[in-house]
């Protein structure tokens, strides 16, 4: 009987969560950035692309900035920031594989960028910093909108040439021998990605990145070698390690974000340490 009614308590406290407006948002947003990055964050290991996709959300707060200086949504910022400093790294490097030098001199002038926009901003730049580390539980109606067209549209290109940029990333060289056009798809990739990062940043924030688009597919590929079947996994542990963290934040006063990190890692370290095993 006992219980029972911890069972209840329980149940009847998650609906409980879902009566605010703000947590339906952060639910709806969280499970569409959980999704995409959990599928972009499988090629990202696969294509050893990591620290791009750090180097884009830290772009991306430099154009988030500049919307907060110019009075404007800052999630426009991320995503413009960010394909922005895709398209320069597109075009500056080639190969996937030799592109670090290209990355970091975009990102240190992006940086240099966001530091001279906060300077220029006379008041406190509240949504620009918040971006810093996640700020899902601020995630408003349009902001759910807009990431869930932004997110149709990578999934869609995503799906239409998966199949070369997989081929691609196991072996580039023999890509190029077959006529593929690497370079075509790897700017692509690089776009999908720039723009994946911009609307994971919302969850995670720029700092803690790696949390959704890198951990999760880290963790899925240590345990298959199949690419669908970790497509899969990763999708669920990005999932669940959000869906988790905001429960869990539901009822501690501390942040999302850290919850979010905390569950990706640990599920991380315990499959790493039972595989060496």
């Amino acid at each position: 009987m006992r219980s029972m009614m911890l069972s209840i308590d329980i149940i009847s406290g998650l609906v409980s969560i879902f009566q605010y407006p703000f947590m339906q948002h952060a639910f709806e947003s969280g499970t569409i950035i959980a999704i995409v990055a959990g599928i972009m964050g499988y090629l990202v290991i696969l294509r050893r692309t990591a620290f791009a996709a750090h180097a884009y959300a830290e772009i991306g707060f430099a154009g988030a900035a500049g919307s907060v200086l110019a009075g404007i949504n800052p999630l426009y910022g991320l995503l413009g920031g960010s394909m922005l400093g895709g398209m320069a790294i597109s075009a500056l490097g080639n190969r996937a594989s030799h592109r670090d030098i290209e990355i970091g001199s975009v990102l240190a002038f992006a940086l240099g960028l966001g530091l001279l926009f906060i300077s220029l901003y006379s008041g406190y730049a509240t949504e620009a910093y918040s971006i810093l580390f996640g700020q899902i539980l601020g995630i408003s109606a349009t902001n759910v909108i807009i990431t869930l067209v932004v997110s149709l549209v990578i999934l869609a290109i995503a799906a239409i040439v998966y199949k070369p940029i997989l081929f691609a990333s196991l072996d580039e060289d023999v890509a190029e021998a077959k006529g593929m056009h690497t370079v075509l798809l790897g700017a692509i990739f690089m776009l999908l990605l720039a723009a994946a990062v911009s609307i994971a940043i919302q969850v995670s924030g720029v700092l803690l990145i790696f949390a959704l688009m890198v951990t999760p597919a880290a963790t899925a590929i240590r345990l298959t070698k199949k690419p669908t079947y970790a497509i899969a996994i990763s999708v669920l542990i990005a999932l669940l390690a959000t869906w988790s963290g905001l429960i869990i934040a539901s009822y501690e006063p501390y942040p999302v974000s850290f919850f979010i990190t905390t569950i990706g890692f640990a599920l991380y370290l315990f499959v790493r340490l039972a595989k060496s095993r």
